[in-house]
């Protein structure tokens, strides 16, 4: 009997996302060769695949392509492979990827455009027609991918190497970066996921999520509970964790593992931050606001009365465990309330998750994924909020407003950014974009409208934002789904206007 063949490790992606130097880079980390199809299909056909373009057309290519992709993945034996961007087309390639490690090299659309119209690529000469290819292709990649990796950046493949080779069934990699560190995210039973090992494993959560989860994490050393609620973010419960975490003798070769949702996170984020000036954390979500968007970048901090998220430190954590199925125990009000951020996510980027958000369909494990790309895409141009990190922030200073105003304990976070993503729409002009927002929220079951709240009050919280570096406040506003800018301002009589808006009967 033959001897079973190895998996190889193969890169799939966008034209530009640079899948030729990755295979390159990773063939020379492990001592094996690269396969480049593109490279070994134009030695075959004798000439650019430009000129096989325009001398028999796209579906002649095709058929080449196929047949060369074809055999290398269903006769490979170990090593690593780059495809060309458009091998998924075809059924036989994509069902001779599932014995391999695929990995999905992740450019964004201004990148690739940038990189592909000035190479000569047939596909890349009309930006129109590269953007409809960009959006079309994204959700066959997403899908066939068992790893999405950032396609900018040097070392990226060599830093991520060991996760690649060790992906347990049932997992979903996707690599995350930044300027102070790189990072795993997990996406699958927390069962199987890799836990890091760094010293001890001291789990901090709330009373309600300790319940119930609190055994998952294998060989924790301690248990911290505090009380649930936005109320209880604060300094005080903070140093509550810091007695505990002396009380069981943590130092900085353990961990903390924030086992919740986004106040877990940032509460427990903020603590080991600042705990003997730095210990490892790793994020555990088990909320639908904290999967999609709060348990990755590293903003950590607790709220102050005067404004939300006030005292705080930029820590990544060291892993993300993110499991979809524990989102069966929450409340209907909670997994709600997460919808928000799922919105605004996809309103930050476009494409197929825009489409299939926009459709009102649920929400499932691709979009949890799609939302998790697009935070970390973001996070990885801009770790401390200088520029594009901004984006992330729509909805959020009405939204925090109206929490502040509020104290903390009328609205959840997400209901609030839900309203403030209203009032953003509405200064942002976009009446149609607003509408179907509103019908997204309200099918969810969040509100559309405040009810018994001083609008002047939550104006003037607005001013209070942290993101305010001189005398006014730089608003997120949204051109189109996908094209989310920074850094307007925008007078207090518009501010004022849009959120009596959402006190009107």
């Amino acid at each position: 009997m033959a001897a079973e063949l190895k998996p190889a490790l193969v890169f799939i992606g966008f034209m530009g996302a640079g899948k030729s130097r990755a295979a390159r880079e990773a063939a020379a980390a492990l001592g094996v060769p690269a396969a480049d199809a593109d490279a070994l299909l134009e030695a075959e056909l004798g000439r650019p695949i430009a000129d096989v373009f325009a001398a028999e057309g796209e579906p002649a290519f095709r058929a080449a392509e196929e047949e060369l992709a074809g055999a290398l993945l269903e006769t490979g034996d170990g090593g690593v492979i780059a495809l060309g961007g458009g091998a998924l087309h075809s059924q036989r390639v994509r069902a001779a990827l599932e014995r391999h490690v695929v990995v999905l090299l992740d450019v964004d659309l201004d990148t690739a455009w940038e990189r592909a119209q000035a190479s000569g690529r047939p596909l890349a000469s009309e930006r129109g027609a590269f953007e409809a290819l960009h959006r079309a292709r994204e959700p066959v990649y997403v899908a066939a991918a068992d790893a999405v990796l950032p396609a900018t950046g040097e070392g990226v493949v060599a830093r991520a190497l060991d996760a690649l080779l060790a992906i347990p069934e049932g997992q979903r990699l996707l690599w995350a970066t930044s300027a102070s560190g790189d990072y795993p995210v997990w996406v699958g039973p927390l069962e199987r996921a890799p836990w890091p090992a760094a010293g001890r494993r001291v789990v901090v959560s709330d009373e309600t999520v300790a319940a119930l989860h609190a055994g998952r994490v294998p060989d924790a050393a301690g248990l911290v509970e505090v009380p649930p609620g936005e109320e209880h973010k604060t300094l005080a419960t903070a140093e509550r964790i810091w007695h505990a975490l002396v009380a069981q003798g943590a130092t900085r070769a353990d961990h903390v593992v924030a086992l919740g949702g986004g106040v877990v996170g940032d509460l427990a984020g903020f603590c080991a931050a600042t705990y003997q000036r730095g210990v490892a954390v790793v994020q555990v979500p088990t909320t639908l606001v904290a999967q999609v968007d709060s348990a990755y970048g590293g903003k950590t901090g607790v709220d102050l009365p005067e404004a939300k998220n006030y005292v705080g430190a930029y820590h990544q954590p060291i892993a993300v465990l993110t499991d979809p199925a524990l989102l069966a125990t929450l409340p209907a009000p909670e997994l709600a309330a997460g919808y928000a951020e799922v919105v605004k996510t996809a309103l930050i980027a476009g494409g197929a998750l825009w489409d299939r958000v926009a459709a009102g369909g649920p929400i499932d494990d691709e979009v949890i994924v799609g939302c998790v790309r697009t935070k970390l895409r973001v996070v990885a141009a801009d770790e401390r909020d200088d520029g594009a990190r901004q984006a992330l922030n729509l909805g959020h200073t009405v939204g925090h407003a109206i929490e502040t105003a509020t104290g903390y304990g009328r609205y959840r976070h997400g209901e609030a950014v839900g309203l403030g993503l209203l009032a953003a729409l509405r200064l942002s002009g976009q009446e149609t974009l607003r509408e179907l927002v509103e019908g997204l929220l309200a099918q969810a079951g969040l509100p559309t409208r405040l009810d018994g709240v001083d609008a002047a009050a939550v104006a003037q919280a607005t001013t209070r934002d942290k993101k305010r570096t001189g005398e006014a406040v730089p608003y997120v506003l949204v051109q189109a789904p996908g094209r989310v800018t920074t850094g307007h301002a925008v007078g207090a009589a518009e501010v004022l206007a849009a959120v009596r808006e959402l006190s009107a009967p």
